[in-house]
């Protein structure tokens, strides 16, 4: 038995696990894609929200990483990152809100879930 999913609901809540990660300065930002994981029964939102998850503790780690190398790069290492992730959550936006029948999938991340 084949079930249809709403696409509309699809690509906003996809959009709006990914989109969370504009709000990665605080910690509770990761609490958006994981009530989508649960109060969802979509799979595609489920993917998205996972992915999600995961590149909120990758851009986590790499803060933890680049910090102390922006003060020795003038800031430089910190920069390119911000620049990164963004960009990447962007793609991630663009890309459920055009092909919503698939899950976005970060790449050179570390999945844990």
């Amino acid at each position: 038995m084949r079930t249809t999913y709403d696409s509309d609901k699809r690509k906003l809540l996809s959009s709006i696990s990914h989109g969370s990660i504009f709000l990665s300065g605080l910690v509770l930002s990761v609490g958006i894609p994981i009530a989508i994981l649960f109060a969802s029964d979509d799979p595609v939102v489920k993917d998205n929200a996972k992915e999600a998850i995961n590149f909120h503790f990758n851009v986590w780690l790499y803060g933890i990483i680049l910090i102390p190398l922006s003060f020795i790069t003038f800031g430089l290492a910190g920069g390119i990152w911000w620049l990164v992730h963004w960009g990447l959550t962007t793609w991630a936006i663009v890309h459920c809100l055009n092909h919503s029948e698939q899950p976005f999938s970060y790449p050179f991340i570390f999945r844990l879930l």
